[in-house]
């Protein structure tokens, strides 16, 4: 198993990225996405999960699910000593609007909305939305444009592409997803930030983010 998309510039890539990999697979976890990156605040690695099979962004990333991996995989991240820098960590969702990396997730997503962004246009359109459909035989990305027209577009020609959560079709209102979460550490210090959640009918109460701030 190995994680969609990785930037981990300053780092041993290789080596973080498979020590991450390995701790999500025995927590029952599969990476999207592993970014190592400085914002306002310091030196921050993000890491978005998924449940392997899940067919819907967020299905089963609960917030307490985070919660608990934060605590491991900062653990054993502490003990590896692969990271030698003081930094916060933050695990979570890849959201309703998750990004679409691998030829497997046009198949694994089939039939939800998605944006795609295409490295040349088609048709004077370099942006399409519609329906995912899936892969042919041959790999190319079946999508169902929001004319009806059926589109085979071959994976390379997709720059990129994003789920598009349709709001109408998730009951009365927009519902927050749970966010940010402490995390604890065995040498860095807990942050003191509160949960953010709210779970109203219609939206899957599953997605969440832990965050586990750092310090040396």
């Amino acid at each position: 198993m190995t994680i969609a998309h990785q930037q981990l510039h300053g780092l041993d890539a290789a080596a973080v990225a498979a020590f991450v990999d390995r701790v999500l697979t025995e927590q029952g976890f599969e990476g999207v996405e592993l970014v190592w990156r400085t914002d306002q605040d310091g030196r921050l690695l993000e890491v978005t999960v998924e449940v392997p099979g899940a067919k819907s962004p967020g299905e089963g990333v609960s917030i307490d699910r985070c919660a608990d991996l934060s605590r491991e995989l900062s653990a054993a991240l502490d003990a590896s000593e692969l990271i030698p820098h003081a930094y916060r960590l933050e695990v979570g969702s890849p959201g309703l609007d998750r990004a679409l990396y691998l030829p497997t997730d046009y198949v694994r997503f089939s039939g939800l909305p998605a944006r795609l962004k295409l490295v040349e246009a088609l048709a004077g359109q370099k942006v399409l939305r519609g329906t995912l459909s899936g892969l042919d035989d041959a790999g190319n990305v079946l999508f169902e444009a929001e004319s009806g027209e059926p589109l085979r577009l071959p994976f390379s020609q997709i720059d990129s592409a994003r789920l598009i959560f349709d709001w109408g079709s998730a009951g009365s209102k927009p519902t927050k997803q749970p966010r940010k979460q402490p995390g604890k550490s065995s040498k860095h210090k807990q942050s003191s930030a509160p949960v953010q959640a709210t779970a109203e009918q219609g939206l899957p109460e599953s997605s969440g983010t832990s965050k586990s701030p750092r310090s040396e």
